[in-house]
């Protein structure tokens, strides 16, 4: 077997598409950024618990928010992708009122559309528009940030050179030939594509976040407002063991001192630039 023309494969498929980092450059984050970040999260551990909102109040502050930011998103969208022809920045924007768990998320349909989805718990659980504003435009990063396309790629990507590692690993010669233990392989690209479709999340999350705070400013939203909604302790899974909001979009200082660095740049009239493995993949591709 050919094991290092197959891990140059699997080095091209993430260097292709830009599947091994962010699109954009992250703000940077200093200690006034962190302290402000702390400072924070202990304001928000002194709240007192929150009131629900009845379902219909939650409806229409859906409504109100998702009239202001999706125009905003798709816009930014449209921008970001303007020379890859085909990118679909129309998403089926809508409340999941299945989902028991207070959650948002974005992904593809079995059309291949893309849709975001913030569940009635959560918006029930918000204390102002700018709290349901920062969420959907966060969700909206994860689509301009292009992060379910890029995860695919590093799981396929982290299955090749698992995979392809094991076989050499496992190789055994005898008179008649080689051969490997085929079981042992079908584990590790197993492994391999777990480990590869995790490996950048929280640096998504982190960009989700800047993305996310400049859609939600340039529709008119407090950014720091709306981030006080993850900064606050809440467990990562229900009593039902579940993923809370809080599982899938970890809390933490560093989250919220991104908030803050990205709004300062946006009153610094500082321009979100390309990151400089994206500028080359997107050189590459012209």
């Amino acid at each position: 077997m050919k094991i290092g023309k197959i891990l140059v494969s699997a080095g091209l498929v993430c260097l292709s598409l830009t599947a091994c980092g962010t699109t954009y450059e992250l703000p940077q984050i200093g200690d006034a950024e962190n302290q402000r970040a702390s400072l924070m999260f202990a304001a928000a551990k002194q709240e007192p618990a929150r009131a629900a909102l009845s379902e219909r109040a939650a409806a229409a502050r859906f409504q109100r928010v998702a009239g202001r930011v999706a125009p905003i998103a798709e816009s930014a969208c449209r921008q970001a992708m303007a020379k890859r022809a085909g990118f679909d920045c129309q998403v089926g924007l809508a409340i999941d009122r299945e989902m028991k768990e207070r959650n948002a998320y974005f992904t593809y349909d079995k059309a291949q559309k893309p849709i975001i989805r913030l569940s009635m718990p959560l918006l029930r659980d918000t204390r102002s528009d700018d709290e349901v504003a920062f969420v959907m435009s966060h969700e909206y990063g994860h689509l301009i940030g292009r992060h379910v396309e890029k995860q695919k790629q590093q799981a396929l990507a982290g299955a090749i050179i698992l995979g392809a590692l094991t076989a050499a690993a496992t190789t055994r010669s005898t008179a008649y030939g080689s051969y490997y233990d085929g079981n042992a392989v079908r584990s590790s690209m197993e492994l391999g594509a777990a480990a590869g479709s995790v490996a950048f999340s929280q640096s998504y999350e982190l960009e989700s976040d800047t993305l996310g705070t400049r859609i939600a400013h340039a529709a008119g939203y407090d950014p720091l407002e709306g981030a006080k909604f993850f900064a606050r302790p809440e467990k990562a899974r229900t009593s039902a063991g579940n993923l809370s909001f809080w599982g899938t979009h970890p809390p933490d200082a560093k989250r919220v001192a991104t908030v803050i660095a990205t709004v300062e740049q946006i009153e610094a009239r500082v321009a979100l630039k390309s990151a400089p493995g994206n500028r080359a993949a997107v050189a590459a591709e012209e």
